[in-house]
Parts: C-alpha cells; sequence; structure tokens
C-alpha cells in the first residue's frame, strides 16, 4: 500500500505532467494539425495526425515516466479522470477543439480512462507500474504509430494492414520488457487493434492486460523481461 507521504510527494509531479499534457494539446497537436492541413490533408485528417501526437506525447510519454515520478496510483487516477471530463464536455456543449477531436466518437475519452483504469488497479499487484505501462504503450505508441502511418497512405482513418505492421513493429519491443507474455500480448493487441468494430483504445488494452495478467498469476516463467 501507499503512503499520505507519498500521496504528497507526488502532487509536483502530477502538476508538472498536467501542465505538459495540456502543452500537446494546445500547441503541440494543434502545430501538427495546421502543417498537415497546410499541406493538402483534409480537417479531418489534420485531426487524426493531431490526435495521434497527443496519444504519443501525452499518453505514451507519461506512462513511460510513471515509474520514475510516481510512489502511488491514486494522483495518476485522478488526472486521467479529469482530463476525460475535460475531452468529454467538448462532446457535450458543441465546443469541439477541432485539432483533434472527432464529433462522430469519443474515442480519446476512452483513451485516458482506460489509461488511468489500467495505472490503478494494476498498481495494486505490480508497484513499480511496469503491468501497466507495457499495455498503456501498445494503445499510445503502438496505435499512435498505426494511426500515423495509415494517415500518410490513405489520408483518412483506415484499417489498412501497413499500420497493422508498423503498430507490431513498435509494440513487440515495447512487449519483451515484459518478457514472452509481452510479446503475445503485443501480437494480441495488433490484432485487437485492426477490428474495426470497437475502440481500439478499448479493445488493445484490455486484450494486452489480460494476457499480461494470466501469464504474471498462472505462468511467471513468461514475464522476465528480455531486454
Amino acid at each position: 500500500m501507499f503512503t499520505l507521504y507519498q500521496l504528497v510527494a507526488d502532487i509536483p509531479s502530477t502538476i508538472i505532467m498536467i501542465v505538459w499534457v495540456l502543452a500537446v494539446i494546445y500547441i503541440i497537436a494543434k502545430l501538427f494539425y495546421n502543417i498537415a492541413v497546410s499541406h493538402g490533408y483534409s480537417s479531418q485528417s489534420g485531426a487524426y495526425f493531431g490526435r495521434k501526437v497527443i496519444h504519443l506525447l501525452a499518453g505514451g510519454v507519461v506512462a513511460i515516466l510513471l515509474p520514475y515520478l510516481f510512489h502511488e496510483p491514486v494522483l495518476p487516477l485522478i488526472m486521467a479522470a479529469m482530463l476525460s471530463a475535460f475531452l468529454y464536455l467538448p462532446h457535450r456543449n458543441g465546443k469541439l477543439m477541432y485539432w483533434f477531436q472527432d464529433p462522430s466518437n469519443e474515442y480519446e475519452v476512452h483513451f485516458t480512462i482506460m489509461w488511468g483504469l489500467l495505472v490503478f488497479f494494476t498498481w495494486f499487484i505490480d508497484s513499480t507500474f511496469l503491468l501497466a505501462v507495457v499495455p498503456i504503450l501498445f494503445m499510445a505508441w503502438g496505435d499512435g504509430v498505426t494511426g500515423i502511418v495509415r494517415n500518410f497512405i490513405y489520408k483518412k482513418r483506415v484499417k489498412g494492414w501497413q499500420g497493422s505492421v508498423a503498430m507490431l513493429v513498435v509494440s513487440v519491443p515495447i512487449g519483451m520488457l515484459y518478457g514472452w507474455a509481452g510479446i503475445i500480448a503485443a501480437v494480441l493487441a495488433t490484432l485487437a487493434e485492426k477490428q474495426g468494430y470497437i475502440d481500439d483504445n478499448i479493445t488493445v488494452p484490455l486484450v494486452a492486460i489480460a494476457v499480461l495478467l494470466l501469464a504474471h498469476f498462472f505462468v511467471p516463467g513468461l514475464t522476465a523481461s528480455l531486454w
């Protein structure tokens, strides 16, 4: 368990991470949107670039820093909950952040919810955060690169095989942090992303964490890092 001292000690890191995420949303993602549109991409396609930049630089970077900056899971969960509300409200009031939000879906909200839940619940099994970081990086970096590759090729949201290859190339080395179980999780998460029926911000982390938990509890020999 964590202590009140650890929670208080994590407040500065939480503030820094919130500032970083807001900078990614309002400055970096908007910059990439403008660059894409100025180079002939549609507004929808530009927004897709913006969203994936947020995946990579906000969701992914904060996740990779968790083991170094945080000692407990409560403040990361609160941070994710606040961001989820922040992203959901524009869908309710009709004032979308056009450079990354799509009026036809709320997938970015699913991303932050899954991020927070993974970090919180897995911490009680693995307080190093590694059990959460691996599936989150599949969702943030694996799927992020997937979307960018497909957007370059098709200039729209398409589940093309080139993106799946890109996701596998990115996800397998990440999975190696959790051994052979992580590699298996990377392959299955890539397949979960390829389906188009359920938001991959839900299926990718759920499939990955299911594999990692099964290995953790029943085949721990598969979880030793290959790095």
